[in-house]
């Protein structure tokens, strides 16, 4: 049995199988997605969604799904599945299903009296095309089978609707059409193994909604474009394969493409392997650089996004040569910031004050999980490079104090990963000195001393001893407070003194002024406000703005953001502390927090872990159906527990 499996009586049933979502990316950054009954629920979804960067930066659908028509005895069954305008859903193929599995790839049975049907989909690794296997495994008599493309053209975001600049012209090519609806697209090429006639029927399928865009308060209707239909017999046990890409194939290969590409895509047979398997869909390269995509299907590659996840999506299961090619293109940016130039790479957001800090971090994942020696050869001098940087103040938006803390503003823009907004202004205004930024500088100023020791460099990193001595007693000053925990941000008499997780980065880290009694003390409260099983609170319940509940629309969506909803990337820095106060004793306690997550291999986006989840019971999923950072900690806290119990 399967563990990724979904009987009948799940599918059947669409208040249980809509919310479910399946997601597969390649390496371009492009990706295909719907539910697991393929029936598209938002407008991000689509059998074949690229980035198309000669009209701009963002991802288009081409290809919004294909509807398939089992005929026998001139019979039609229509096995696709579509919610209309006034809550209709048609053709309703979903009643057909008999069973939807995900092991190498994600299978669908279906069966239509005696025809039993195989539907088996793959997302090339390294072209932008999506094959669709189709095999009849049993049938009585002659049959049929149709294939109805449903065209979008449009930007992932946005919607489309009839209209008369339509290019409805197509080519025939090998084995079936290639056709591209607006000028400055892409040519879409559709083809099969097997001779099928096209049958050109031009024509627009109208009212078609995505209720989660409708749930969260976005248009939500759109029309398709369907050129016409693919048709060809199909025999028992014979298999036929349908591709949709940006170049044409030569029809004779998709047998061997189909099976190379399922022969390298890893089983999902546990927990863990689902895990990794996600973590390898965030990965992305363009012109020869290596990324990572923060989450699909809406976010793009971001500085503090890309080093708090890539020790989790790398180093934690054993990729690290792919450490170094992302650290590569990162370093590139990061090099760029310092000398005060445009970022080179496609990497957003490198200008946030936190984001120098967690590549130092991030450096040091690797000297703990990999070698430290390695580590300092390989990334000594750019840890320094960093470290310096800040100290001269160099940075626009990081002050050295005298105290040897940083200080940030943060009143006009966020500056943490706590960066929601409203009306161009932060929902949380964390400014001044905030905890994890000079948590992270007492860590880097610590890691620094140390490499420049190894490195040999004794009087400079006996000035960086120093400065760390001073900002380490500095930092229990200002933010450890009589009830054992730490205050979120302090700018003078501006004291934040909402129980936040963000204490619990400092808990965490290698390097930390805190002492094993303080250490327990904020884990201690964070277990008591802050722990849910799907991750930790933004925010105590016993705050007068806890706002658990991620739903509404776009304003009362970024007003709950950070304000109680629970974030399983959290969880990983909260997993580290217990590890590091309680050692072997806390083993079981880690184990058993994350089996918690297990069961959103089931829910939500199938083997992956959301954006966020709501901060009370039922801890609903939310936000983006895959998220890296979410992913990464996870792996990375399994990977901490491994060298423990093998310690």
């Amino acid at each position: 049995m399967s563990y990724l499996q979904f009987e009948k009586s799940l599918m059947t049933n669409l208040q249980e199988a809509l919310p479910k979502e399946i997601l597969r990316t390649n390496r371009s950054g492009a990706y295909s997605s719907s539910s697991i009954v393929d029936c598209n629920t938002r407008k991000y979804h689509g059998l074949l969604v690229v980035p198309v960067p000669e009209i701009d930066d963002k991802n288009h659908v081409l290809l919004s799904s294909l509807d398939e028509t089992v005929i026998q005895h001139g019979a039609e069954f229509n096995l696709g599945l579509h919610k209309y305008t006034g809550g209709v859903f048609s053709p309703n193929g979903h009643k057909y299903i008999r069973e939807c599995t995900w092991e190498k790839v994600p299978t669908t049975i279906y069966r239509v009296g005696g025809v039993i049907l195989k539907k088996e989909k793959v997302f090339q690794h390294f072209h932008n095309r999506v094959l669709i296997r189709y095999t009849l495994l049993d049938a009585h008599s002659v049959t049929t089978l149709r294939l109805r493309p449903f065209l979008a053209f449009r930007r992932a975001d946005r919607l489309t609707h009839e209209n008369a600049a339509v290019n409805k012209e197509y080519q025939e090519i090998d084995n079936g059409i290639k056709t591209h609806m607006y000028e400055g697209y892409p040519e879409l090429f559709m083809q099969t193994n097997k001779k099928a006639e096209f049958v050109f029927v031009p024509n627009w399928y109208k009212g078609i909604e995505y209720p989660k865009d409708q749930e969260l308060g976005y248009e939500y209707q759109e029309d398709l474009y369907v050129p016409g239909y693919f048709e060809f017999n199909i025999r028992k046990g014979e298999s036929v394969i349908f591709s949709a890409g940006l170049e044409e194939i030569k029809t004779k290969t998709l047998k061997k493409t189909f099976d190379e590409e399922v022969e390298v895509h890893k089983p999902r047979e546990n927990f863990h392997q689902c895990l990794v398997n996600a973590a390898h869909q965030f990965h992305s390269r363009k012109k020869g650089e290596r990324y990572i995509v923060a989450g699909y299907p809406w976010f793009h590659s971001r500085g503090r996004d890309t080093f708090i996840s890539l020790p989790g999506l790398t180093l934690a299961i054993d990729e690290n040569e792919t450490y170094k090619k992302v650290m590569a293109t990162a370093e590139k940016a990061l090099i760029d910031l310092i000398n005060g130039q445009p970022i080179s790479v496609n990497i957003r957001e490198m200008y946030d004050p936190d984001v120098p800090l967690w590549a130092i971090w991030c450096i040091q994942q690797y000297a703990r999980l990999v070698d430290r020696d390695e580590a300092t050869q390989l990334y000594g001098r750019l840890v320094n490079k960093l470290t310096s940087y800040i100290k001269k103040g160099k940075h626009p938006n990081l002050f050295l104090h005298d105290n040897g803390l940083l200080y940030t503003n943060g009143t006009e823009k966020p500056v943490t990963w706590m960066n929601s907004m409203i009306d161009g202004r932060p929902v949380v205004p964390r400014t001044g000195y905030i905890v994890e930024i000079n948590a992270l500088w007492y860590n880097a100023l610590v890691f620094n001393s140390q490499i420049l020791e190894a490195r040999g460099k004794q009087a400079e990193a006996e000035d960086y001893k120093k400065l760390a001595e001073k900002c380490g007693k500095s930092f229990k000053e200002v933010f450890l407070n009589e009830f054992g925990y730490l205050m979120d941000y302090v700018d003078g008499n501006n004291i934040s003194w909402e129980v936040r997780p963000n204490m619990l980065i400092a808990s965490s880290l290698e390097n930390t002024p805190l002492s094993l009694a303080e250490r327990k003390g904020i884990f201690d409260i964070c277990t008591k406000e802050l722990r849910t099983p799907k991750g930790m609170r933004s925010l105590s319940p016993k705050s007068g703005a806890y706002t658990p509940i991620y739903e509404g629309t776009q304003r009362d969506r970024d007003a709950a953001y950070h304000q109680g909803t629970a974030w399983p990337f959290m969880l990983g820095f909260y997993l580290e502390t217990c590890m590091k106060i309680q050692k072997r004793s806390g083993l079981s306690f880690v184990d058993r927090c994350l089996i918690g997550l297990e069961e959103e291999m089931f829910y939500h986006g199938i083997g992956t872990l959301p954006e966020l989840f709501d901060g009370n019971p039922p801890f609903h999923g939310r936000g983006a159906l895959s998220f890296a950072m979410n992913v990464a900690a996870i792996l990375r806290v399994s990977k901490l527990l491994t060298k423990f119990y093998n310690y």
